[in-house]
């Protein structure tokens, strides 16, 4: 058997806590958990997205994100509606709050580049590869 230190799925795992920890001191100061984060800045890419298609963008079902959605709206950050051609798809839309977050988040991502010591190609292709790894061990 091999020592943790030796196994990639221990770097992977051991490096996500850190760069959740990392993103941590950005995002207190908004009032933003890691999560919450990430369908922020999925929104923000493209607003008014279904609950599915945030889901599929951030790799997370339905009942992991629809507490983090209800969460956000009883913040004020989103605003959820039944979409009006099919009652069972959930709309959910940025409000002005969270328009106002994310700007004031805006400076996040180069902060935690910095934090990282990369360079633009080498997190690109850092990026790139444990992208095509997690969609290989998802069958995809």
């Amino acid at each position: 058997m091999l020592a943790p230190a030796d196994m990639l799925c221990f770097a992977l795992y051991s490096t996500s806590r850190a760069m959740q920890a990392a993103y941590q001191p950005l995002l207190q100061p908004l009032g933003l958990t890691y999560p919450q984060y990430l369908v922020l800045s999925t929104l923000h890419d493209r607003d008014r997205q279904t609950v599915g298609e945030i889901g599929a963008a951030l790799h997370l079902d339905s009942s992991t994100l629809t507490p983090l959605l209800k969460r956000m709206e009883a913040a004020g950050w989103v605003a959820r509606s039944r979409a009006a051609q099919d009652e069972r798809r959930v709309i959910v839309a940025l409000t002005d709050a969270g328009r106002s977050l994310g700007e004031k988040a805006a400076h996040v991502p180069e902060c935690f580049i910095a934090r990282t010591g990369m360079g633009p190609d080498e997190m690109d292709e850092m990026r790139r590869t444990l992208s095509a790894l997690r969609d290989r061990l998802r069958g995809g």
